[in-house]
Parts: structure tokens; C-alpha cells; sequence
């Protein structure tokens, strides 16, 4: 993007108090541009968007304050000056603590087991009972809207459910008495 005159901008704002859509737009796409690289070398990356946005939203209610008259760079930089410092104060109100480098992380291998053993087990089922399982009671789908996903009826989910439980329940007993 062309760097633009100091004027222009003041221009396009003067155009936009007029009534002009199509100038407002043009300026806010530009200033979207100076702004993201005004906060990037004065804020940590993952505030930058939201400062901008908020700055966007602060021109856009003080557009009326701006005299075409007076030179457009200063009032913008005012208030973008202000949101800075607005961040700033947010960022220091924000509880950060830094974790220890010996923080234990959980061991996941039961979990990892127990789900390859799930997997394994829901092979066993009719593809209708293992589905109806699957949504409902693994991935938390009401009976009514794993009806509509699978097109059986509310009723025969279930008992495709219950079929389903029962035979798994009955898989898992053989295997624990055979052991």
C-alpha cells in the first residue's frame, strides 16, 4: 500500500463527515493498515488486533470531534495514543503467573489405552447400534438430534443404545472372566 499524503487523510475524513461512504471506507482501510503497525512495535502480537479494532471503533465515534481545518495526523495519533495506553492498562490489571519448569504433566497413556479399547470394542456393535452410541452418549447429541443425523427414529435410537450397552456390557464380562 502507497504511503499516503498527510493531507489526504484529512481529506477523505472531511469527505466522509459530508456524507461520503465511500471515502469512510477508504480511510478505515487505510488507517487499519497504520494502526496494525503502530501497535505491533508497541504491543505483544496477540493484543494488536483487538487495539486496533478498538481504535477503529473510537475514530469512528469521534469522527464528528475532527476539524478539516487542523492537520488529520495528530488527532489520530492522539487516539491511538490513548487506546496504547488503554491496552496497557488492561494488560497490567491481567493475572499472568509464570508456570515452574518442572510442572508435571499428567500421564495419558490410560486414556489413550482406554480409547483404543473403546474403539476396538464398539467394532463388535451393528454400525446403527455403534452410531447411536457415538453420538448420544460419546459425543453428547441429544436421542433427538442423533435421530436427525441418522435418520432412524427416536425410539429405535434408543433402543440401538440399549442393545448396544448390553452387548458391549456382556463383551466386557467374557473378557474379565476369561482373565
Amino acid at each position: 500500500m502507497k504511503e499516503v499524503e498527510p493531507d489526504e487523510w484529512g481529506s477523505l475524513m472531511a469527505a466522509a463527515q459530508a456524507g461520503n461512504g465511500g471515502a469512510y471506507r477508504r480511510l478505515l482501510a487505510e488507517l487499519r493498515g497504520w494502526l496494525t503497525r503502530y501497535y505491533a512495535s508497541r504491543l505483544p502480537p496477540a493484543h494488536v488486533d483487538d487495539a486496533v479494532q478498538e481504535a477503529l471503533i473510537a475514530i469512528h465515534e469521534k469522527r464528528h470531534s475532527y476539524d478539516p481545518a487542523r492537520p488529520f495526523r495528530p488527532w489520530l495519533a492522539a487516539i491511538a495514543r490513548y487506546k496504547w495506553v488503554d491496552r496497557l492498562r488492561a494488560m497490567s490489571r491481567q493475572k499472568t503467573e509464570e508456570l515452574p519448569d518442572d510442572t508435571a504433566v499428567g500421564d495419558h497413556e490410560s486414556a489413550v489405552t482406554s480409547a483404543a479399547l473403546l474403539g476396538q470394542l464398539m467394532t463388535t456393535l451393528k454400525p446403527a447400534q455403534a452410531e447411536a452410541i457415538r453420538l448420544v452418549k460419546l459425543e453428547g447429541y441429544s436421542v433427538e438430534e442423533a435421530s436427525a443425523r441418522t435418520g432412524q427414529s427416536g425410539s429405535l435410537i434408543k433402543v440401538n443404545i440399549h442393545r448396544g450397552l448390553a452387548r458391549l456390557a456382556a463383551l466386557i464380562q467374557r473378557q474379565s472372566d476369561g482373565e
